[in-house]
């Protein structure tokens, strides 16, 4: 069972979503307060942090310096701020996702299964993740292979950030659509074969990875070639 910790100061939000965390089989805690959040950090081990920008006490961003400081540990920010420059800062302080209020609770739960499978399989050091021959450096939201950085575009990044998380696993067509795109996307599935295409070409030669199953989507498959 994956514990974790969400510090977020609506209490009728954080009533409901840990509700449904729990129903899901997810160990949690809870505080509404951001120096409370740091002591429970220092107390307890958490597979993920879910953190609120705006609360109490220490703000967001400041618990997650204090968590990037000492501990290599998943960290979602939770916030009502959706500027670019916002969600920028998030990145660039630490933070590995940026879900934006209002948000689906399934959505939350399956960014926060991808990102525990992330640190337990892939991550090797300051959240630099290393798969075959591409290097991801997910605070920076930079991908390199073989040393040669390799533009993506936000769409393309998160296409490849969920196939990686579930290498060598079939996702389909809708599952990718659910995720990227989030639940509420009003599109088809094509959309997603438009967007593995551009992928693909955007790495080049490594494109190779991710392998079409007929009927059934896609996957990446590791190993080198």
């Amino acid at each position: 069972m994956s514990k974790i910790l969400i510090a977020e100061d609506d209490k009728a939000l954080r009533d409901i979503t840990v509700m449904y965390l729990r129903k899901n089989g997810v160990e949690v805690d809870v505080t509404d307060n951001g120096n409370e959040a740091c002591m429970m950090v220092e107390n307890n081990r958490y597979d993920c942090i879910v953190l609120d920008i705006m609360m109490p006490g220490k703000n967001g961003r400041e618990v997650c310096r204090f968590i990037r400081d000492k501990y290599d540990v998943p960290v979602i920010f939770l916030t009502a701020l959706g500027d670019e420059s916002d969600i920028i800062e998030g990145y660039e302080i630490g933070a590995d996702e940026y879900v934006t209020k209002p948000f689906s609770t399934k959505m939350l739960l399956l960014k926060i299964n991808a990102l525990i499978n992330r640190y337990n399989g892939l991550v090797v050091k300051n959240g630099v993740i290393v798969m075959d021959e591409i290097t991801i450096e997910s605070a920076k939201r930079r991908v390199s292979a073989e040393g040669n950085e390799i533009t993506l575009a936000p769409m393309e990044y998160d296409l490849l950030m969920y196939l990686i998380e579930n290498k060598d696993l079939v996702l389909s067509r809708d599952q990718i659509l659910n995720y990227v795109w989030c639940a509420d996307f009003e599109g088809y599935d094509r959309a997603v074969d438009t967007h593995i295409k551009k992928l693909r070409a955007a790495l080049g030669k490594y494109g190779y990875h991710i392998e079409t199953v007929i009927k059934a989507g896609y996957k990446w498959s590791s190993g080198l070639k």
